[in-house]
Protein backbone atom coordinates (compact mmCIF):
# COMPACT_ATOMS: atom_id res chain seq x y z
CA UNK A 1 0.00 0.00 0.00
CA UNK A 2 2.11 2.89 -1.39
CA UNK A 3 1.30 6.76 -0.57
CA UNK A 4 0.41 7.12 -3.92
CA UNK A 5 -1.97 4.26 -4.02
CA UNK A 6 -6.05 4.89 -3.96
CA UNK A 7 -6.04 2.54 -1.12
CA UNK A 8 -3.86 4.73 0.77
CA UNK A 9 -5.44 7.65 0.00
CA UNK A 10 -8.60 6.24 2.30
CA UNK A 11 -6.58 4.10 5.03
CA UNK A 12 -5.02 7.38 6.28
CA UNK A 13 -7.56 9.45 6.70
CA UNK A 14 -9.54 6.96 8.39
CA UNK A 15 -6.60 6.11 10.62
CA UNK A 16 -6.29 9.73 11.44
CA UNK A 17 -10.25 10.24 12.31
CA UNK A 18 -10.56 7.05 14.93
CA UNK A 19 -7.04 8.18 16.15
CA UNK A 20 -8.70 11.71 17.15
CA UNK A 21 -11.95 9.90 18.45
CA UNK A 22 -10.35 7.36 20.62
CA UNK A 23 -9.60 8.15 24.22
CA UNK A 24 -6.52 9.85 24.81
CA UNK A 25 -4.84 6.85 26.92
CA UNK A 26 -5.38 4.83 23.67
CA UNK A 27 -4.52 6.56 21.11
CA UNK A 28 -0.52 4.85 21.45
CA UNK A 29 -1.81 1.25 20.78
CA UNK A 30 -4.08 2.46 17.73
CA UNK A 31 -0.88 3.91 16.23
CA UNK A 32 0.84 0.98 16.69
CA UNK A 33 -2.32 -1.06 15.24
CA UNK A 34 -2.70 0.70 12.19
CA UNK A 35 1.56 1.08 12.07
CA UNK A 36 1.72 -2.89 12.00
CA UNK A 37 -1.33 -3.50 9.60
CA UNK A 38 0.32 -1.20 7.06
CA UNK A 39 3.74 -2.98 7.19
CA UNK A 40 1.91 -5.92 6.76
CA UNK A 41 0.16 -5.05 3.02
CA UNK A 42 3.48 -5.68 1.77
CA UNK A 43 3.76 -9.40 3.06
CA UNK A 44 3.08 -10.39 6.57
CA UNK A 45 6.47 -11.82 6.54
CA UNK A 46 8.02 -8.57 7.30
CA UNK A 47 6.33 -8.50 10.85
CA UNK A 48 8.63 -11.04 11.47
CA UNK A 49 11.86 -9.57 10.71
CA UNK A 50 9.95 -5.90 12.22
CA UNK A 51 9.06 -8.71 15.28
CA UNK A 52 12.90 -9.30 15.44
CA UNK A 53 14.60 -6.05 15.91
CA UNK A 54 11.97 -4.94 18.23
CA UNK A 55 13.16 -7.56 20.09
CA UNK A 56 16.32 -6.99 20.41
CA UNK A 57 15.39 -3.42 21.32
CA UNK A 58 12.85 -4.73 24.24
CA UNK A 59 15.45 -6.88 25.51
CA UNK A 60 18.67 -4.71 25.32
CA UNK A 61 17.14 -1.51 25.62
CA UNK A 62 15.06 -1.70 28.54
CA UNK A 63 18.46 -3.68 30.34
CA UNK A 64 20.34 -0.12 29.26
CA UNK A 65 17.35 2.06 30.67
CA UNK A 66 18.37 0.96 33.96
CA UNK A 67 21.85 2.56 34.88
CA UNK A 68 22.30 0.15 37.91
CA UNK A 69 22.43 -2.93 35.21
CA UNK A 70 25.74 -4.86 35.47
CA UNK A 71 27.72 -5.15 32.12
CA UNK A 72 26.20 -2.19 30.31
CA UNK A 73 28.38 -2.71 27.33
CA UNK A 74 28.11 -5.98 26.78
CA UNK A 75 24.86 -5.57 26.50
CA UNK A 76 25.03 -2.83 24.13
CA UNK A 77 27.15 -4.70 21.84
CA UNK A 78 25.47 -7.85 22.04
CA UNK A 79 21.79 -5.62 20.84
CA UNK A 80 23.94 -3.51 18.27
CA UNK A 81 25.39 -6.55 16.99
CA UNK A 82 22.78 -8.67 17.03
CA UNK A 83 20.80 -5.96 14.48
CA UNK A 84 23.78 -5.45 12.07
CA UNK A 85 23.96 -9.53 12.40
CA UNK A 86 20.08 -9.32 10.85
CA UNK A 87 21.03 -6.65 8.18
CA UNK A 88 24.17 -8.44 7.33
CA UNK A 89 22.20 -11.92 6.82
CA UNK A 90 19.48 -10.06 4.80
CA UNK A 91 21.21 -8.04 2.50
CA UNK A 92 24.69 -9.42 2.09
CA UNK A 93 25.48 -12.81 3.05
CA UNK A 94 24.03 -14.61 -0.11
CA UNK A 95 25.63 -11.96 -2.68
CA UNK A 96 29.14 -12.78 -0.79
CA UNK A 97 28.57 -16.30 -0.74
CA UNK A 98 27.58 -17.15 -4.89
CA UNK A 99 29.65 -19.47 -6.24
CA UNK A 100 31.77 -20.37 -2.78
CA UNK A 101 30.02 -23.45 -2.68
CA UNK A 102 28.53 -22.47 0.55
CA UNK A 103 25.03 -22.63 1.46
CA UNK A 104 22.79 -19.45 0.60
CA UNK A 105 19.31 -19.27 2.55
CA UNK A 106 17.34 -17.43 -0.26
CA UNK A 107 16.31 -14.35 2.28
CA UNK A 108 16.36 -10.62 1.34
CA UNK A 109 15.37 -7.70 3.62
CA UNK A 110 11.92 -6.57 3.61
CA UNK A 111 11.21 -2.76 2.58
CA UNK A 112 12.22 -0.24 5.06
CA UNK A 113 14.35 -2.71 7.05
CA UNK A 114 17.11 -1.00 7.07
CA UNK A 115 15.52 2.03 8.23
CA UNK A 116 14.33 0.64 11.13
CA UNK A 117 17.60 -1.00 11.92
CA UNK A 118 19.14 1.82 12.26
CA UNK A 119 17.02 3.53 14.41
CA UNK A 120 16.67 0.11 16.79
CA UNK A 121 20.98 1.12 17.33
CA UNK A 122 20.30 4.76 17.45
CA UNK A 123 17.90 4.23 20.75
CA UNK A 124 20.14 1.67 22.08
CA UNK A 125 23.37 3.76 21.87
CA UNK A 126 21.42 6.63 23.14
CA UNK A 127 19.92 4.51 25.87
CA UNK A 128 23.41 3.25 26.67
CA UNK A 129 24.47 6.80 26.84
CA UNK A 130 21.63 8.11 28.91
CA UNK A 131 21.18 10.34 25.98
CA UNK A 132 17.47 8.50 25.75
CA UNK A 133 14.48 8.47 28.57
CA UNK A 134 14.27 5.84 29.76
CA UNK A 135 10.66 5.91 30.86
CA UNK A 136 9.10 4.73 27.66
CA UNK A 137 6.92 2.22 27.91
CA UNK A 138 6.67 -0.97 25.52
CA UNK A 139 4.08 0.02 23.22
CA UNK A 140 6.16 3.42 22.34
CA UNK A 141 9.35 1.86 21.81
CA UNK A 142 7.93 -0.56 19.49
CA UNK A 143 6.24 2.32 18.02
CA UNK A 144 8.97 4.55 17.36
CA UNK A 145 10.54 1.47 15.09
CA UNK A 146 7.40 1.09 13.31
CA UNK A 147 5.53 4.36 13.03
CA UNK A 148 3.88 3.88 9.52
CA UNK A 149 4.93 7.06 7.53
CA UNK A 150 8.39 6.60 8.35
CA UNK A 151 9.00 2.74 8.18
CA UNK A 152 9.92 2.08 4.56
CA UNK A 153 12.18 5.38 3.64
CA UNK A 154 12.98 7.11 7.21
CA UNK A 155 13.46 9.77 8.28
CA UNK A 156 15.57 8.38 10.71
CA UNK A 157 13.98 9.90 13.91
CA UNK A 158 16.00 9.83 17.43
CA UNK A 159 13.62 8.19 20.01
CA UNK A 160 13.88 11.29 22.20
CA UNK A 161 12.11 13.58 19.75
CA UNK A 162 9.98 10.86 18.93
CA UNK A 163 9.08 10.40 22.36
CA UNK A 164 8.59 14.09 23.07
CA UNK A 165 5.99 14.23 20.38
CA UNK A 166 4.21 11.83 22.20
CA UNK A 167 4.16 12.98 24.86
CA UNK A 168 2.68 16.40 23.69
CA UNK A 169 -0.84 14.55 24.03
CA UNK A 170 -1.89 16.53 20.86
CA UNK A 171 -5.74 18.16 20.33
CA UNK A 172 -6.46 18.32 16.94
CA UNK A 173 -5.48 22.11 15.37
CA UNK A 174 -6.35 23.03 12.04
CA UNK A 175 -3.30 24.48 11.17
CA UNK A 176 -1.63 21.11 11.93
CA UNK A 177 -3.86 19.15 9.42
CA UNK A 178 -3.80 21.79 6.62
CA UNK A 179 -0.16 22.04 6.66
CA UNK A 180 -0.01 17.89 6.84
CA UNK A 181 -2.30 18.06 4.09
CA UNK A 182 0.03 20.56 1.83
CA UNK A 183 2.87 18.62 2.59
CA UNK A 184 1.72 15.22 1.26
CA UNK A 185 0.21 17.23 -1.76
CA UNK A 186 3.35 18.82 -2.76
CA UNK A 187 5.34 14.99 -1.63
CA UNK A 188 3.24 13.54 -4.41
CA UNK A 189 3.39 16.19 -6.99
CA UNK A 190 6.91 15.59 -6.80
CA UNK A 191 6.64 12.15 -6.60
CA UNK A 192 3.73 10.94 -9.46
CA UNK A 193 4.46 14.05 -11.59
CA UNK A 194 8.16 15.16 -11.62
CA UNK A 195 9.93 11.62 -10.74
CA UNK A 196 7.82 9.27 -12.14
CA UNK A 197 7.77 11.24 -15.78
CA UNK A 198 11.52 11.34 -15.58
CA UNK A 199 11.82 7.91 -14.58
CA UNK A 200 10.71 6.25 -17.90
CA UNK A 201 13.57 8.13 -20.02
CA UNK A 202 16.33 7.48 -17.50
CA UNK A 203 15.63 3.94 -17.43
CA UNK A 204 15.49 3.39 -21.11
CA UNK A 205 19.16 5.16 -21.62
CA UNK A 206 20.74 3.69 -18.50
CA UNK A 207 19.72 0.25 -19.85
CA UNK A 208 22.06 0.67 -22.67
CA UNK A 209 25.05 2.89 -21.87
CA UNK A 210 27.06 1.22 -24.83
CA UNK A 211 24.49 2.41 -27.84
CA UNK A 212 23.15 5.16 -26.37
CA UNK A 213 24.51 8.52 -27.78
CA UNK A 214 26.51 10.87 -25.27
CA UNK A 215 24.12 13.54 -25.65
CA UNK A 216 21.21 10.93 -24.47
CA UNK A 217 23.82 9.66 -21.83
CA UNK A 218 24.39 13.74 -20.42
CA UNK A 219 20.56 14.28 -20.27
CA UNK A 220 19.44 11.09 -18.90
CA UNK A 221 22.08 11.98 -15.92
CA UNK A 222 20.68 15.55 -15.23
CA UNK A 223 17.36 14.17 -15.42
CA UNK A 224 18.35 11.29 -12.89
CA UNK A 225 19.56 13.91 -10.32
CA UNK A 226 16.12 15.44 -10.61
CA UNK A 227 14.41 12.17 -10.16
CA UNK A 228 16.10 10.19 -7.00
CA UNK A 229 15.61 14.15 -5.35
CA UNK A 230 11.65 14.24 -6.22
CA UNK A 231 11.57 10.54 -5.40
CA UNK A 232 13.19 10.63 -2.07
CA UNK A 233 12.27 13.78 -0.50
CA UNK A 234 8.48 13.51 -1.84
CA UNK A 235 8.60 10.56 0.11
CA UNK A 236 9.94 12.15 2.94
CA UNK A 237 7.37 15.12 2.16
CA UNK A 238 4.22 12.92 2.65
CA UNK A 239 5.43 11.12 5.54
CA UNK A 240 5.95 14.02 7.44
CA UNK A 241 2.50 15.51 6.08
CA UNK A 242 1.08 12.13 7.08
CA UNK A 243 2.52 12.05 10.74
CA UNK A 244 1.05 15.79 11.46
CA UNK A 245 -2.62 13.93 10.61
CA UNK A 246 -2.00 12.21 13.62
CA UNK A 247 -0.50 15.62 15.52
CA UNK A 248 3.51 14.28 14.87
CA UNK A 249 6.07 16.18 14.05
CA UNK A 250 8.65 14.22 11.62
CA UNK A 251 12.27 15.62 11.31
CA UNK A 252 13.06 17.80 7.98
CA UNK A 253 15.07 15.18 5.57
CA UNK A 254 16.10 17.26 2.69
CA UNK A 255 16.35 21.12 2.42
CA UNK A 256 16.66 22.10 -1.58
CA UNK A 257 20.16 20.12 -1.67
CA UNK A 258 21.04 21.22 -5.58
CA UNK A 259 21.60 25.01 -3.98
CA UNK A 260 24.25 23.66 -1.88
CA UNK A 261 27.31 25.79 -1.95
CA UNK A 262 30.03 22.99 -1.24
CA UNK A 263 29.72 19.36 -0.53
CA UNK A 264 29.43 19.16 2.99
CA UNK A 265 27.03 21.60 3.10
CA UNK A 266 24.77 19.31 0.54
CA UNK A 267 25.99 16.15 2.82
CA UNK A 268 25.73 17.76 6.11
CA UNK A 269 22.84 20.12 6.10
CA UNK A 270 20.46 19.48 2.89
CA UNK A 271 20.38 15.58 1.68
CA UNK A 272 19.08 12.92 3.92
CA UNK A 273 19.95 15.18 6.69
CA UNK A 274 18.87 12.71 9.11
CA UNK A 275 21.44 9.92 7.75
CA UNK A 276 24.25 12.23 7.54
CA UNK A 277 23.14 13.12 11.39
CA UNK A 278 23.09 9.37 12.26
CA UNK A 279 26.40 8.60 10.69
CA UNK A 280 28.33 11.29 12.11
CA UNK A 281 26.82 10.91 15.76
CA UNK A 282 27.14 6.85 15.48
CA UNK A 283 30.25 6.10 12.84
CA UNK A 284 32.01 9.41 12.62
CA UNK A 285 32.72 10.82 16.02
CA UNK A 286 33.44 7.49 17.59
CA UNK A 287 36.39 7.72 14.59
CA UNK A 288 37.46 10.85 15.78
CA UNK A 289 37.49 10.24 19.57
CA UNK A 290 38.93 12.62 22.22
CA UNK A 291 42.31 13.74 20.06
CA UNK A 292 40.54 14.89 16.63
CA UNK A 293 43.71 15.34 14.18
CA UNK A 294 43.59 15.92 10.77
CA UNK A 295 44.33 11.89 10.14
CA UNK A 296 41.58 10.68 12.50
CA UNK A 297 39.13 13.58 10.23
CA UNK A 298 39.86 11.99 7.18
CA UNK A 299 39.52 8.23 7.56
CA UNK A 300 36.41 9.31 9.40
CA UNK A 301 35.20 10.95 6.49
CA UNK A 302 36.16 8.26 4.20
CA UNK A 303 34.32 5.45 6.27
CA UNK A 304 31.54 7.23 6.31
CA UNK A 305 31.22 7.58 2.68
CA UNK A 306 32.02 4.06 1.93
CA UNK A 307 29.98 2.43 4.84
CA UNK A 308 27.28 4.80 3.07
CA UNK A 309 28.18 3.03 -0.43
CA UNK A 310 28.10 -0.15 1.00
CA UNK A 311 24.62 -0.03 2.87
CA UNK A 312 23.50 1.24 -0.75
CA UNK A 313 25.04 -1.77 -2.21
CA UNK A 314 23.55 -4.79 -0.47
CA UNK A 315 20.30 -5.19 -2.76
CA UNK A 316 19.60 -9.01 -2.22
CA UNK A 317 20.79 -9.34 -6.17
CA UNK A 318 24.53 -8.98 -5.69
CA UNK A 319 27.05 -5.93 -4.43
CA UNK A 320 26.66 -3.30 -6.14
CA UNK A 321 29.99 -2.09 -6.43
CA UNK A 322 28.88 1.23 -8.21
CA UNK A 323 27.71 2.14 -5.18
CA UNK A 324 30.58 1.77 -3.20
CA UNK A 325 32.26 4.18 -6.08
CA UNK A 326 29.55 6.40 -5.69
CA UNK A 327 30.38 6.67 -1.19
CA UNK A 328 34.25 6.91 -2.14
CA UNK A 329 33.87 9.53 -4.73
CA UNK A 330 32.14 11.27 -2.26
CA UNK A 331 34.60 10.65 0.30
CA UNK A 332 37.34 11.79 -1.89
CA UNK A 333 35.09 15.30 -2.86
CA UNK A 334 34.53 16.33 1.04
CA UNK A 335 38.36 15.44 1.35
CA UNK A 336 39.62 17.96 -1.13
CA UNK A 337 36.94 20.38 0.03
CA UNK A 338 38.77 20.19 3.52
CA UNK A 339 42.01 20.56 2.37
CA UNK A 340 40.77 24.11 0.83
CA UNK A 341 38.55 25.52 3.38
CA UNK A 342 41.35 28.04 4.45
CA UNK A 343 41.90 29.32 0.37
CA UNK A 344 38.11 28.96 -0.13
CA UNK A 345 37.43 31.34 2.72
CA UNK A 346 39.83 34.08 1.97
CA UNK A 347 38.43 33.87 -1.58
CA UNK A 348 34.82 34.21 -0.51
CA UNK A 349 36.37 36.94 2.57
CA UNK A 350 37.72 39.33 -0.38
CA UNK A 351 34.79 38.75 -2.54
CA UNK A 352 32.04 39.92 0.04
CA UNK A 353 28.75 39.52 0.46
CA UNK A 354 27.67 42.30 -2.67
CA UNK A 355 26.64 41.21 -6.20
CA UNK A 356 30.23 39.56 -6.42
CA UNK A 357 29.26 37.53 -3.65
CA UNK A 358 25.84 36.31 -5.47
CA UNK A 359 27.95 35.95 -8.27
CA UNK A 360 30.55 33.34 -6.38
CA UNK A 361 27.69 31.60 -4.57
CA UNK A 362 25.79 30.84 -7.86
CA UNK A 363 28.75 29.95 -9.42
CA UNK A 364 29.52 27.50 -6.00
CA UNK A 365 26.45 25.71 -6.10
CA UNK A 366 27.11 24.91 -9.95
CA UNK A 367 29.87 23.70 -9.45
CA UNK A 368 28.72 21.88 -6.46
CA UNK A 369 25.32 20.09 -8.52
CA UNK A 370 27.69 19.43 -11.27
CA UNK A 371 30.62 17.62 -9.17
CA UNK A 372 27.90 15.57 -7.17
CA UNK A 373 26.08 14.96 -10.56
CA UNK A 374 29.49 12.91 -11.55
CA UNK A 375 28.85 10.58 -8.52
CA UNK A 376 25.30 9.75 -9.19
CA UNK A 377 26.05 8.29 -12.41
CA UNK A 378 28.18 5.66 -10.48
CA UNK A 379 24.85 5.81 -8.24
CA UNK A 380 22.25 4.27 -11.20
CA UNK A 381 24.59 2.72 -13.21
CA UNK A 382 23.84 -1.22 -13.14
CA UNK A 383 26.92 -1.69 -12.38
CA UNK A 384 30.70 -0.49 -12.13
CA UNK A 385 31.40 -1.71 -15.34
CA UNK A 386 28.31 0.93 -16.90
CA UNK A 387 29.07 3.39 -14.83
CA UNK A 388 32.59 3.85 -15.93
CA UNK A 389 31.06 3.90 -19.58
CA UNK A 390 28.95 6.19 -19.03
CA UNK A 391 31.48 8.65 -17.66
CA UNK A 392 33.68 8.36 -20.52
CA UNK A 393 31.27 8.01 -23.32
CA UNK A 394 30.11 11.70 -22.01
CA UNK A 395 34.02 12.88 -20.79
CA UNK A 396 35.00 11.92 -24.67
CA UNK A 397 32.17 14.03 -26.13
CA UNK A 398 32.82 17.37 -23.77
CA UNK A 399 35.13 19.09 -26.22
CA UNK A 400 32.24 18.78 -29.02
CA UNK A 401 29.22 19.97 -26.64
CA UNK A 402 28.23 23.04 -28.57
CA UNK A 403 28.10 21.37 -31.82
CA UNK A 404 26.49 17.87 -30.13
CA UNK A 405 23.70 20.38 -28.73
CA UNK A 406 22.88 22.50 -31.92
CA UNK A 407 22.25 18.86 -33.70
CA UNK A 408 20.46 17.04 -31.04
CA UNK A 409 16.95 16.22 -32.18
CA UNK A 410 14.97 17.64 -28.88
CA UNK A 411 11.65 16.28 -28.72
CA UNK A 412 8.46 17.25 -26.91
CA UNK A 413 9.64 14.50 -24.32
CA UNK A 414 12.52 16.18 -23.67
CA UNK A 415 11.05 19.94 -23.44
CA UNK A 416 8.64 18.43 -21.23
CA UNK A 417 10.85 16.77 -18.26
CA UNK A 418 12.91 20.26 -18.88
CA UNK A 419 10.05 21.98 -17.48
CA UNK A 420 8.92 20.17 -15.08
CA UNK A 421 12.65 20.14 -13.55
CA UNK A 422 12.56 24.13 -14.13
CA UNK A 423 9.11 24.49 -12.30
CA UNK A 424 10.54 22.53 -10.17
CA UNK A 425 13.59 24.58 -9.22
CA UNK A 426 11.63 27.81 -9.31
CA UNK A 427 9.58 26.90 -6.47
CA UNK A 428 12.84 25.58 -4.47
CA UNK A 429 14.43 28.72 -5.31
CA UNK A 430 11.46 30.96 -3.90
CA UNK A 431 11.45 28.46 -0.95
CA UNK A 432 15.16 29.43 -0.28
CA UNK A 433 14.82 32.97 -0.33
CA UNK A 434 13.31 33.63 3.52
CA UNK A 435 12.16 36.90 2.58
CA UNK A 436 9.96 35.50 -0.25
CA UNK A 437 8.76 32.60 1.47
CA UNK A 438 7.60 35.70 4.23
CA UNK A 439 6.23 37.65 1.61
CA UNK A 440 4.22 34.24 0.46
CA UNK A 441 2.95 33.68 3.57
CA UNK A 442 1.26 37.28 4.06
CA UNK A 443 -0.06 37.35 0.36
CA UNK A 444 -3.96 37.50 -0.15
CA UNK A 445 -5.46 33.50 0.65
CA UNK A 446 -6.68 33.33 -2.91
CA UNK A 447 -3.01 33.60 -4.49
CA UNK A 448 -1.65 31.22 -1.47
CA UNK A 449 -4.29 28.72 -2.51
CA UNK A 450 -4.12 29.30 -6.00
CA UNK A 451 -1.11 27.38 -5.69
CA UNK A 452 -2.34 24.31 -4.24
CA UNK A 453 -4.90 24.33 -6.57
CA UNK A 454 -2.23 24.36 -9.29
CA UNK A 455 -0.61 20.94 -7.68
CA UNK A 456 -3.72 19.68 -7.72
CA UNK A 457 -4.73 20.07 -11.40
CA UNK A 458 -0.85 19.08 -11.83
CA UNK A 459 -1.44 15.70 -9.90
CA UNK A 460 -4.48 15.09 -11.83
CA UNK A 461 -3.28 16.34 -15.23
CA UNK A 462 -0.36 15.14 -15.40
CA UNK A 463 1.02 12.57 -12.41
CA UNK A 464 1.72 9.13 -13.47
CA UNK A 465 -0.27 6.78 -11.38
CA UNK A 466 0.97 3.23 -12.02
CA UNK A 467 2.17 2.31 -8.71
CA UNK A 468 5.82 3.02 -9.53
CA UNK A 469 7.77 2.04 -5.78
CA UNK A 470 10.32 4.49 -4.08
CA UNK A 471 13.83 4.21 -5.02
CA UNK A 472 14.74 3.92 -1.62
CA UNK A 473 12.16 0.83 -0.13
CA UNK A 474 15.21 -1.62 -1.99
CA UNK A 475 17.49 0.20 0.27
Amino acid sequence: MLFTSPGFLVFLPAAALVFWLLPRGVRLWWMLLVSVLYYASFGLSNLAYLAAVAGIVLVAGRTLSRPAAGPRKAVLWGGVGGVLTLLFALRYYDPLVAGTGLPTHGLAAPAGFSFYAFMAIALLVDRYRAAANPSAGIAADVTYLAWFPKILAGPIQRIDPFLRELGKRPLPRASFLVLGAQLFVWGLVKKVVVADNLAPFVDRTYAIPDYAVPMELLIATYFFAFQIYCDFSGYTDMARGASLAFGLKLPENFRRPYFAGSIGDFWGKRWHITLSDWFRDYVYHPILGPRRTPARMYAGIMVVFVLSGIWHAGLGYGIGWGFVAWGALNGLLLWVERALRGPRKAVAARIGNGFGGMVYRALAALLVFHLILVTWIFFRAADLGDGITVLTRIWAALPDLPALLARYPFTPEHRFLAALILALLTIELVCERPAWVTRLRTAPRPLRWSAWYACLFALILLGRWQGQSFVYMQF
